[in-house]
């Protein structure tokens, strides 16, 4: 009976999945029943237009005019939804995630497009993207990318957004950068609010409001004459897909951002195909070697920090720059910077390779990991020299470095529109299966500089590599083929924890849409003040960042673990992916149990609730700062089972705060406990606990409490 009845509901879902759009030849509306969106093709104009999108419980209206939908350029030559446009055909769309929809073909002289428009279950979310085929007898140059195009209700004189990953509030017109992978236009007077998130890669991301006057909201690629613009080449017979946009409403509330713990992360949670989150081991306390050490390391320094390191509960052991070497290198005592390309095993600091190295790493009960920059290579490298052509070209036709300006470095970065992609993954692949790697740090720039500020210096410039044709198209393949080689080691390599650097995305602590669809990680910071000023940098960059990105992805170093108050550091850290670094050396007998104890606690609540896939805003609590409260939940509100919460104190005077939960099953009974002494502090219904709330007391000026809530 129960495996009948199995089968009839899932029966039932596909046909809802079908049936979630009506086409009739001139209208398409698509509906879940949380959201509708009504596109009209004209046949006597021959134009394509967004005509409605409504929020169906509410009835309320998101755009006040025809909108041209989408728009681009082809060889500098507009193109939008009010261009003429033949009708090709309407069928049904799917993804992998539980997406359904409609994807739209249209023809105009030699361009086809197909738009496709996915909705998710139980959620008022659009996802959208364009596939652009040449159908034509020459090339075709694409630029100036909106996947979305519409004129809004969201009249600047009502409305907020939130940018910056919808933590930043902003009045007026506004063009965004890189940091804008998810927006939030809030209309006060009516309580509607609109997020727009964008799955571009890197500094492609563009997003703009008000720029005409109107309420006009355009999403996707960036435009000729902004500092990176996007271009793709299409030769006869070529496509090629854009990245998605998603669209996500909200009535009925004051908050504005409610919409991104809600709707957004449980899309990002459950549909939009984030590695993290595809059925893997993920890591929970990790210990870097980069700081204080730098590159000067040793197999018996290594050795000496993993026992200190396993006895503080350390899961995951991951070796950062200095074990590598070029052939025909000399030892040297460089703090970082050379040894860059080849990836060979230094023998003069590793006498005996990694693999020993490795095994003991493994026979203390922690996963080793290694730091490899994926597109640099110092000018005594092997690779450098038998294939210089595989290297960017800088604008003045130089061999080139994007990650600092001196035109004399001996360091240079490869082009990913090139070979070198099969060189690197060859590499990484060989060490992951040779050493057993099951974290591994992926850094440096390859396509602009987190810290050079001449826009000049960034892409490749070449004309002759074969997988980009100039400076502005190397943007968009230089990313794209990054996360294809990120896809790629996964599947050679499934159990790998990809830790791809801030550096590597881009731009300082810049975290995105496409990269936690390809990588697991990001290092997203290295802040290595002591506490109490690290522990709140901390817990401010998650804030910035989730929880628009999964905080699991969000891997902030260089809280180092000989810091008296590490453990302040330690507890604000549960907030992402809890990182460590520092000399674990120095750390007495009773500090090393006082960590373990934490790390036994994470572990088991990680296998309890899953709840590094969950972070969410603590209800009456901002942006942590100076002389304040602030804190978090980790509440899995899938199974509403429970799961955990920090609530800190910085400084501030008052010595005790109220705090309400959310996200609980309002007639299940749970229990608050106080880590990782398990000390039981109350027992109360859901809706007590999101409702009347309960007082944590914090002595100490600088300190937090970490809680885990548990239903009965």
């Amino acid at each position: 009976m129960k495996t009948c009845m199995f089968t009839v509901l899932n029966c039932l879902f596909l046909i809802s999945l079908a049936q979630n759009y009506h086409w009739d030849g001139r209208t398409l509306v698509l509906d879940n029943g949380l959201i509708k969106r009504t596109i009209v093709y004209s046949k006597d104009s021959l134009k394509f237009t967004t005509r409605q999108i409504v929020l169906n419980k509410s009835g309320k209206e998101y755009i006040q005019a025809e909108s041209k939908d989408f728009a681009f350029t082809v060889n500098g030559i507009e193109m939008n939804g009010f261009s003429e446009w033949q009708m090709v055909s309407c069928t049904d769309a799917k993804d992998n995630y539980q997406g359904a929809g409609a994807s739209i073909s249209l023809k105009n002289n030699d361009i086809k497009i197909e738009i496709t428009y996915l909705m998710y279950p139980g959620l008022p979310l659009i996802r959208k993207n364009i596939r652009f085929v040449n159908e034509g007898k020459t090339d075709l140059k694409i630029e100036a990318v909106n996947v979305e195009d519409i004129r809004s209700y969201f009249f600047s004189t009502f409305s907020i957004l939130y940018t910056n990953y919808g933590r930043m509030k902003h009045i007026g017109s506004y063009l965004g950068n890189w940091n804008d992978a998810l927006v939030v236009f809030h209309h006060i007077s009516n309580q509607m609010s609109m997020a727009i998130g964008n799955e571009a890669p890197g500094v492609l991301k563009r997003l703009s409001y008000h720029l005409d006057g109107t309420a006009h909201i355009e999403a996707g690629l960036t435009h000729p004459g902004q500092d990176f613009p996007f271009r793709k080449w299409l030769k006869p017979e070529e496509s090629w897909t854009s990245p998605a946009t998603f669209m996500a409403l909200q009535s009925g509330s004051d908050n504005g951002t409610d919409l991104i713990n809600g709707t957004v992360a449980d899309y990002v949670r459950k549909h939009m195909g984030v590695s993290l989150f595809q059925s893997r081991e993920k890591p929970v306390f990790v210990y870097n070697t980069w700081y204080p050490f730098y590159a000067v390391i040793s197999d018996s320094l290594v050795r000496d920090l993993a026992k200190a390191a396993a006895e503080c509960g350390i899961q995951e052991f991951v070796i950062d720059d200095g074990w590598e070497m070029n052939y025909q290198a000399k030892p040297s005592a460089k703090p970082w910077g050379e040894n860059y390309g080849d990836w060979l095993v230094n023998k003069y600091k590793f006498p005996n390779g990694l693999k020993t190295t490795f095994d003991y790493i493994r026979s203390l009960g922690m996963k080793p990991g290694l730091w490899i920059s994926i597109g640099s290579a110092t000018e005594d490298a092997k690779v450098f020299k038998e294939h210089p052509e595989w290297f960017v070209k800088n604008y003045k036709g130089k061999l080139g470095n994007l990650h600092f300006v001196e035109d004399d470095s001996d360091f240079y970065t490869s082009c990913f529109g090139t070979d070198y992609f099969d060189y690197i993954k060859e590499v990484i692949v060989k060490l992951s299966k040779e050493y057993g790697l099951a974290y591994a740090k992926l850094d440096l720039s390859v396509v602009t500089s987190a810290y050079v500020d001449d826009n000049m210096v960034s892409g490749c410039y070449a004309n002759d590599h074969p997988y980009h044709r100039d400076h502005e198209e190397s943007f968009i393949v230089i990313y794209e083929r990054v996360l294809q080689l990120f896809d790629e080691l996964h599947k050679e390599v499934p159990d790998l924890f990809i830790d791809c650097t801030f550096e590597t995305a881009g731009k300082l602590h810049l975290q995105d849409y496409a990269f936690v669809k390809h990588a697991d990680g990001n290092w997203l910071a290295n802040f290595e003040e002591r506490n109490p000023t690290g522990a709140l940098r901390v817990r401010q960059m998650a804030w910035w960042r989730s929880p628009a990105m999964p905080a699991s992805s969000l891997v902030i170093g260089n809280q180092q673990m000989d810091d008296p108050e590490f453990i302040f550091s330690l507890k604000s850290l549960i907030g992402t992916l809890p990182i460590a670094l520092g000399d674990p050396r120095k750390l007495m007998s009773e500090k090393r149990a006082e960590i373990k104890k934490w790390s036994n606690w994470i572990l088991s609540m990680q296998k309890k609730y899953d709840y590094m896939s969950f972070r969410q805003d603590l209800p009456g609590f901002g942006e942590p700062q100076e002389g304040a409260w602030d804190g978090w939940m980790r509440i899995n509100t899938d199974s509403r089972e429970g799961g955990i919460f920090g609530v800190f104190r910085q400084g501030a005077l008052e010595k005790n705060r109220m705090v309400f939960l959310a996200g609980l099953d309002p007639s299940k009974k749970y229990t608050v406990k106080l880590a990782p002494d398990n000390v039981k502090v109350l027992r109360a219904s859901g809706k007590v606990l999101m409702e009347k709330g309960f007082t944590v007391s914090i002595k100490r000026k600088y300190d937090g409490n970490i809680y885990e809530v548990s239903a009965e």
